[in-house]
């Protein structure tokens, strides 16, 4: 193996995807598997989990699954308790669920308020404070979490949906500054428009799938697998000297217009 091959290889280090049954988290958990690391599934869904693990099982990576559901504070320190118990450490963790309900501002509920904050700002919260309380102790590990270009652009609608991905960029960069000292990274992905159940609406509309892809600069969606790498990325060494960043993958959604191609 070259030298260059191993920055990236996670071999025998635990990481923990939480949303694993599907989407990014799925596409995560098979990419830190494909790279060494023991990848363990947790999922609000755990028949969704095990079919993960099992998968992965059977392309030859290693990998367990969990129900966990995020939001849970009592569930979740038992999970990471239990997970720290069986395999003594805990080198990765990646959060990825989110939900989103799409209404203008004016006429959100509050308890349509709570369940999105509830998830993507809290729930993200409870899984990262608990890992990280096992990475601070050990001295080690790395954290990302999933952000989105909406921590930067929005939309009619997205309102509370996008207020809780900005959220989520000053909470990893406050654990970043903390943890640090310790040699504990944490950063966000923030990816654009992915295939995924949560952006399936959207493609069921296809003027709207459409205006999505012309955006960006690669004039496409990207598929779940695309976030893997980026993912792998910052999980290793090759991110060494990475913490308290915002990675986009966006095919340049937010590096370019995108509203009209000029004449040139």
């Amino acid at each position: 193996m070259h030298k260059e091959d191993s920055l990236f290889r996670l071999d025998g280090r635990v990481a923990v995807i939480a949303g694993a049954a599907s989407g990014i988290g799925r596409a995560s958990a098979f990419g830190l598997a494909r790279a060494g690391a023991i990848a363990i599934c947790a999922d609000i869904d755990p028949q969704g989990a095990e079919k993960v693990a099992v998968e992965i099982r059977e392309a030859e990576g290693q990998a367990e699954a969990v129900a966990l559901d995020i939001t849970d504070e009592a569930a979740v320190e038992a999970a990471v308790g239990n997970i720290r118990q069986q395999h003594r450490r805990i080198d990765v963790l990646v959060s990825t669920p989110a939900v989103n309900v799409r209404k203008p501002l004016l006429s959100y509920t509050a308890s349509e308020f709570d369940k999105v904050v509830g998830l993507n700002l809290k729930g993200t919260f409870l899984i990262a404070r608990a890992v990280a309380r096992v990475m601070d102790e050990q001295r080690s590990g790395s954290i990302v979490l999933m952000s989105s270009i909406r921590s930067i652009t929005t939309e009619p609608g997205q309102g509370v949906y996008s207020a809780t991905k900005a959220g989520l960029v000053q909470l990893a960069r406050t654990f970043a500054a903390e943890l640090g000292p310790v040699g504990v990274r944490v950063n966000c992905v923030a990816p654009g428009v992915v295939e995924t159940p949560l952006t399936q609406p959207i493609k069921s509309r296809p003027e709207w799938y459409q205006a999505y892809a012309q955006k960006n600069a690669l004039g496409r969606w990207a598929s779940a697998d695309e976030m893997a790498g980026p993912i792998v990325f910052l999980a290793s060494d090759a991110s060494s000297y990475v913490t308290g960043a915002v990675l986009f993958v966006d095919g340049g959604w937010t590096a370019i217009d995108g509203r009209f191609q000029p004449p040139v």
